[in-house]
């Protein structure tokens, strides 16, 4: 049998691997406030961070956006923001808006319900909604 200096990943020439890295942390590593905001942001075309849900509503100003939402018949995705305290202060600091609900369209802030009930009013959620 024939011995060779060094060592075997030299011998067999490939590069060893690094295991001052902890791999399985960073596989494991949570996503940031921040993606987490942009994640749910873009989850949907149209997306509205509202109290409650389109079915049960927890505020007038969710319902009635949600009313709003619906009589234009598009697809849109919700999320509850009582359910998660992180986001729901994270959101407001993201998105320099104070105040819920919040709509989405396309990842951009569109704004609240003021907002919304002005564009309805001027004929322009409709092209917005229908992506013209």
């Amino acid at each position: 049998m024939m011995m060779e200096d060094g060592n075997l990943a030299e011998q067999l020439d490939v590069t060893p691997m690094d295991t001052t890295t902890d791999v399985t942390a960073e596989i494991a590593k949570e996503p940031t406030l921040e993606e987490r905001i942009q994640a749910l942001i873009t989850k949907s075309r149209i997306m509205l961070f509202m109290k409650g849900v389109p079915s049960a509503p927890k505020c007038g100003f969710s319902r009635q956006i949600v009313d709003i939402i619906e009589s234009y018949d598009v697809p849109y995705d919700t999320f509850n923001i009582l359910t998660d305290e992180e986001i729901r202060q994270g959101l407001k600091k993201y998105s320099d808006w104070p105040t819920y609900p919040q709509l989405y369209v396309d990842g951009d802030l569109i704004g609240g319900l003021d907002i919304v009930k002005e564009m309805e009013e001027g004929g322009d959620l409709n092209d917005l909604f229908k992506g013209a």
